[in-house]
């Protein structure tokens, strides 16, 4: 991977470059154009393109998820370890809890939004997007309020540390975390049978292959649904929120019909990525989009420029509610596909509609102007706008 000589200059770039960090989807767009596949030492091999993209993730016997030497089940896992893990938490996003927790979601995000200053600047992220994601994370674990803000750290010092690449950082912040799953296990493990029956309580009554799980395993499997939920849900509730902001036209047809909101959603966070890449890593020396690839050699699928890929998106900045939702990479594809998608989408749309019940309107404020988040994140790292009064019709 040191040898720089068969590459042209167009395929060099750098993720952390000031302009990258600014404007991300500017840049991707750009070398999406003028290249299928770009290298920098930060990301390996960046896969740009929709169609490449597919590829890498439904040919998982080449480009491996186990990337870290850390356990992460079920998604840094490869078949066949990977199916039974799989298979154990997909029951947890079903219908039926999802269906169960629903009421409890609607209520966390008509009482945020009842709660939120009007007719005076916000600052979206803070008092909207940070605050629903770990109010609903805690309520579908089933963990007290006084992990909130413990919750809001964790996923400020993984952001940190990732940005920095500080590995030692990285690790510090998972022991952190590992130590608070730790001591909810511990507690649930002494109420027993008296305990909450939740998805934390239901993971340590959970065996695979006649033995029960572990604590490593259980712990991994929360970390992954946290860090998953907390930073997306996060940056899903900013970018649509300034969306609307900027966008009135979309704001009214949703509070027109609110039959449109679960594909509005997913369209705007198409548009606008709130989760950026994921990684990947080559089993034996493979070929993709025409570029050679040593075994070994680190792989990035570039989600917020898939999903803005003018092959697939005809004019892929224009808001559509018509377009194939089977090629909206949102929350992946192949056997590693997000298995919270329902949860997510769940949440998404129950605070999407509260927004609209909750208020006349939202207009956003250019001064202070919004910052976009850099990479790893996407969305915003702050986005002011004003809220309007509630609406006094019901719909």
């Amino acid at each position: 991977m040191n040898d720089h000589s068969d590459r042209s200059p167009s395929t060099e770039w750098d993720p952390l470059a000031p302009e990258a960090l600014s404007d991300q989807r500017g840049v991707y767009d750009d070398l999406r154009g003028r290249c299928p596949v770009a290298h920098s030492d930060l990301l390996g091999w960046s896969v740009l393109r929709h169609n490449d993209v597919l590829a890498v993730l439904n040919d998982h016997d080449t480009y491996r998820n186990h990337v870290s030497q850390h356990l992460s089940v079920p998604n840094g896992m490869d078949p066949p370890e990977h199916t039974p893990f799989r298979r154990l938490v997909e029951p947890y996003f079903a219908p039926e809890p999802m269906a169960r927790f629903e009421p409890v979601c609607d209520r966390i995000a008509a009482d945020l939004i009842a709660t939120t200053p009007r007719g005076r600047p916000i600052e979206v992220m803070d008092s909207l997007g940070h605050e629903f994601a770990v109010r609903v994370q805690c309520a579908f674990m089933g963990w007290p309020p006084d992990l909130h803000e413990p919750l809001r750290e964790w996923v400020r010092e993984q952001h940190r540390a990732t940005l920095a690449e500080d590995r030692e950082a990285l690790a510090a912040s998972a022991r952190r975390f590992d130590a608070v799953v730790h001591e909810v296990l511990d507690e649930r493990r002494k109420t027993g049978t008296d305990g909450p029956d939740d998805p934390t309580s239901q993971l340590l009554g959970e065996s695979m292959n006649g033995r029960h799980l572990t604590d490593a395993e259980i712990v991994s499997i929360i970390r992954n649904w946290t860090v998953g939920e907390l930073a997306t849900i996060a940056a899903s509730v900013g970018i649509i929120v300034a969306y609307l902001a900027h966008h009135p036209d979309i704001e009214a047809l949703l509070r027109a019909d609110r039959s449109a909101i679960a594909a509005a959603v997913d369209e705007i966070l198409r548009i606008d990525a709130p989760l950026i890449a994921n990684r990947r890593v080559t089993a034996h020396p493979a070929t993709i989009a025409g570029t050679p690839l040593p075994s070994g050699a680190k792989v990035t699928v570039m989600w917020a420029s898939a999903n803005r890929d003018e092959r697939v998106f005809d004019d892929p900045d224009e808001f559509r509610l018509d377009r194939d939702p089977t090629s909206n990479l949102l929350y992946g594809a192949g056997i590693h596909v997000c298995p919270g998608a329902p949860l997510a989408r769940l949440e998404l749309q129950s605070f999407l509609t509260a927004f609209l019940d909750g208020t006349q309107g939202v207009r956003p404020v250019s001064d202070p102007a919004p910052v976009r988040a850099p990479y790893p994140a996407g969305g915003y790292r702050s986005a002011w706008v004003v809220l309007d009064e509630p609406a006094r019709a019901s719909h």
